[in-house]
């Protein structure tokens, strides 16, 4: 495939509607249509005609019942470029996709569940709600929709999320998910990049959009989705990803946004970019960039890829960020004996229920599973790969991102979450992180901070002002 089915696959970033219409609660269904029929009484008639025909809010209906003949929507196509142009018409070609069908109606589900719980999300989220209600909230209408619900062993290698709801508010770029006891709340001025995946048999649709519920935020919000179109537009089949990125740049940085009286240029982020995506497996080994460079690797015929761009106020170059919110074990990690035993019993958990496919500690929880820090930060000092949170703001990270709070969190909050980081960052339990100490000793400093009240409150008045400076979309 190429370019023709990057856009039918949905990895796609999307731009969010700012209207936010009043809806029932994130965690209520208000039914399911379809009618029993009172004319036949039949199993047969009465399981045709009990069968939904359109989707519940909020999503909990299969889409193998809303497609009973397992063909799911094509969705939008983009006609091949150049010398590409003979693949639209030659039977060949053509030939070789209608074999390839089983490979594509996988991903087609996938998108089409990505689709409806996308538009639910984006409809569905406001201020007010936190972020932990907003992540189950889609998590669970992915599940629900792949029928998936993972809860038995095996059962979410089968199908369902395809990696941990990224929620990443303002000058967070990426990959920032709610852990268990999370009280961060969406506020009106807030920027948040909704980052989501689902997957049908390993076929992982990776695609995000950015919510808003402020206008002044618009032109930021057009410039990501113009860089990301652009970018879905130019990629096919022996394309130069360097060639990409410079044309996503372009793209993106004739955008400017002004914000309070200043005007500010979109920059696209240098050191983020898209990638390949490979069965079982979020990123396949190949990156897109999303600025010009020297890179010649080239898309090839069978690859898929999510063309990603994110978009700043800030200086466009994002830093890696304390805490780790997803986790995914390498397809090739070494044999490395655990003296632990819970990390022996957690590795083994890990791998019959997620295998290579990325999750959080929240669906450790989910699972029952208690008491597995310790056994954890062995997995991740020996052979398991991590993704943080990201940091883009000229104006430096605030004291509440160092400690993941809300800047509404309570003294009594604020001090729990400080003895549970300084329990799962101190350094003599990831002795093979080298950045572990100077973790250990920004969360430290963060709290002696926001524990006086008097050092906090004179620290929140100077925040506000820092603040304002950095937006990210993606």
């Amino acid at each position: 495939m190429a370019a023709k089915t990057a856009d039918e696959l949905s990895n796609l970033a999307l731009n969010g509607k700012k209207e936010v219409p009043t809806n029932p609660s994130i965690n209520q269904t208000n039914g399911v249509n379809g009618n029993l029929s009172d004319q036949d009484d039949s199993e047969d008639d009465i399981e045709d005609e009990t069968r939904a025909t359109v989707q519940s809010d909020p999503p909990r209906v299969p889409l193998a019942q809303l497609f009973p003949n397992g063909t799911y929507p094509v969705g939008q196509e983009v006609e091949y470029k150049n010398e590409n142009g003979y693949r639209t018409t030659d039977e060949e070609k053509r030939h070789l996709d209608r074999i390839n069908n089983d490979f594509l109606q996988e991903y087609r589900k996938a998108a089409e569940v990505h689709r409806q719980v996308r538009k639910w999300a984006n409809a569905n989220i406001k201020p007010g709600m936190s972020l932990t209600e907003i992540a189950e909230g889609i998590e669970n209408g992915t599940r629900a929709l792949t029928d998936h619900w993972g809860l038995e062993e095996g059962d979410s290698i089968k199908g369902g999320v395809g990696f941990p709801t990224g929620l990443s508010i303002n000058h967070i770029a990426a990959h920032y998910t709610p852990n268990a006891g999370n009280k961060w709340v969406v506020q009106e001025d807030d920027v948040m990049k909704v980052d989501f995946g689902v997957h049908v048999n390993g076929r992982i649709v990776d695609s995000a959009f950015t919510k808003t519920f402020n206008p002044k935020y618009d032109n930021l919000l057009a410039a990501v989705k113009d860089a990301t179109n652009t970018g879905i537009r130019e990629a096919g089949i022996d394309v130069r990803v360097g060639e990409i990125g410079g044309l996503i740049q372009e793209a993106m940085e004739s955008y400017e946004v002004e914000l309070d009286g200043k005007t500010y240029p979109v920059k696209a982020i240098r050191n983020l970019n898209g990638h390949d995506i490979v069965q079982h497996s979020i990123h396949g080994g190949k990156s897109v960039p999303i600025v010009k460079m020297s890179d010649n690797t080239k898309m090839e015929e069978g690859e898929v890829f999510a063309i990603e761009t994110f978009g700043s106020t800030g200086r466009g170059y994002v830093v890696d960020d304390l805490e780790v919110s997803h986790y995914a074990l390498k397809a090739d990690h070494p044999n490395v004996p655990l003296r632990v035993s819970s990390s022996r019993s957690l590795l083994n958990v890990i791998k019959k229920n997620f295998g290579t496919l990325p999750w959080c500690r929240r669906y450790l929880d989910r699972l029952g599973q208690e008491k597995y820090l310790l056994g954890l930060n062995n997995l991740h000092s020996t052979f398991s790969t991590t993704s943080t949170r990201y940091n883009d703001n000229d104006a430096g990270q605030t004291h509440y991102d160092v400690l993941g709070v809300d800047p509404s969190i309570s003294a009594a909050e604020l001090k729990k979450r400080f003895y549970s980081l300084s329990r799962s960052t101190h350094p003599d339990l990831n002795r093979n992180d080298p950045n572990a100490q100077t973790r250990f000793q920004a969360i430290s400093e963060s709290y002696s901070v926001l524990a006086n009240p008097e050092k906090r409150s004179r620290y929140d008045c100077e925040a506000a002002h820092m603040q304002a400076a950095a937006r990210l979309a993606g």
